[in-house]
């Protein structure tokens, strides 16, 4: 591990934090991500070798620590008190990114595989009807293709193929708009009246679903989109 070579608790801190995909591990299993696999599918772009590479680093620094359940099961990973106390740290960072550098997605950022992951655990179990559901989010734009939430209030699944039980909520949408309401640059409101996002099902799932989702809370932008001092548009 690279070090800084200075005594300081900043220096330290990021010699552990900072280095490339270690917050987002950290972000992961801050949401309950606790398996090798699982970790993986929420990190599109890491191989496998550097996530080992990096949970082992974690480790060692005494943020995360690695459980073998009995009987042969796969090991889990969680995050020590210290690793729990960065909690903070993310959420600051989180919110300071949403202010000054979040915009709309990237046409490269678009990927539905991470969004439908992503909104698999945003759905708050207890708000689902009591009998399962199953949505087809059949996406459009930078990036197409059908994709399906098997939704029980035990569980709920992401499948990239047909899950063969009948669909109950068809959901038609840009992938881009969709990413935008996830992370309330656009209200669904807004996008279901622009035929942004469609809703095709029975009515008491179409009302429903706008209730089913935690949607993440992220802040307006920052007063840096607005016109500088000094600049022309403030002068007339």
């Amino acid at each position: 591990m690279r070090t800084y070579g200075q005594y300081c608790p900043i220096a330290r801190a990021v010699e552990i934090f900072a280095d490339r995909w270690t917050p987002l591990i950290i972000r992961e299993m801050l949401e309950g991500v606790c398996h090798f696999n699982e970790l993986e599918r929420g990190l599109p772009g890491i191989s496998r070798s550097l996530l080992a590479e990096r949970l082992r680093r974690l480790e060692r620094a005494g943020v995360v620590e690695r459980l073998a359940p009995p009987g042969g099961r796969a090991a889990e990973y969680h995050l020590t008190p210290a690793g729990q106390e960065l909690r903070g740290v993310l959420d600051a960072l989180g919110q300071w990114g949403g202010r000054w550098t979040f915009g709309d997605p990237e046409p490269e950022e678009l990927d539905p595989t991470l969004l439908m992951w992503w909104m698999r655990r945003r759905i708050q179990r207890d708000r689902l009807p009591s009998r399962r559901v199953v949505a087809q989010f059949d996406f459009h734009g930078r990036r197409d293709g059908s994709y399906w939430l098997v939704m029980e209030r035990a569980e709920v699944s992401v499948c990239l193929h047909h899950p063969g039980f009948t669909i109950d909520l068809l959901v038609t949408a840009d992938i881009a708009a969709f990413y935008r309401v996830l992370f309330r640059r656009l209200t669904l409101a807004e996008a279901l009246r622009t035929g942004l996002i469609e809703l095709d099902g029975p009515r008491s799932l179409v009302r429903g679903f706008p209730t089913w989702w935690e949607w993440y809370p992220v802040p307006p932008p920052a007063a840096r989109e607005a016109p500088m001092a000094g600049d022309s548009a403030t002068q007339a």
